[in-house]
């Protein structure tokens, strides 16, 4: 089962850091992939998830260990046509991603996807679970060896 960092967070939520790019490379330089999030605005590409922050360069969404997640239309219509590993959802229970993997919305299990878990769950996810998206992921990363 993979573990995905939600946002770069590895020890719980940290809304001041989270989706900052220097943020993110320390959870992948830790083994983790991470979920990002993406808007364009004004033909530039930022990361930030109530609105764009963090202005990034087209290359950084081109790293193989990140889920991105378009948070306008324009943000999915660059990623999908740069082949970059990408998903949109709002309130939607689940989604496929550019590569088709199932992504569920928090509190959604679905057999082989990737469920959103933001809290430290102890239910046995390893055996249902293509992977888990966490703000914990230290955690789970010792609580699921």
């Amino acid at each position: 089962m993979i573990i995905i960092s939600h946002r770069g967070n590895l020890d719980g939520v940290d809304p001041i850091y989270e989706n900052m790019p220097d943020y993110i490379e320390k959870a992948i330089q830790q083994g983790f992939q991470v979920e990002v999030d993406v808007w364009i605005k004004n033909n530039k590409i930022f990361l930030g998830h109530d609105r764009p922050q963090y202005k990034i360069n087209l290359s950084f969404l081109k790293n193989k260990k990140l889920w991105c997640h378009a948070k306008n239309f324009e943000a999915m219509d660059i990623m999908l046509k740069n082949k970059i590993h990408c998903f949109w959802h709002e309130t939607d229970k689940m989604c496929l991603t550019s590569k088709k993997i199932i992504w569920c919305y928090p509190g959604t299990f679905v057999r082989g996807g990737i469920t959103v878990v933001l809290n430290k769950n102890k239910n046995n996810l390893k055996n249902f679970c293509y992977g888990i998206c966490t703000d914990y992921p230290n955690y789970y990363l010792n609580f699921l060896k």
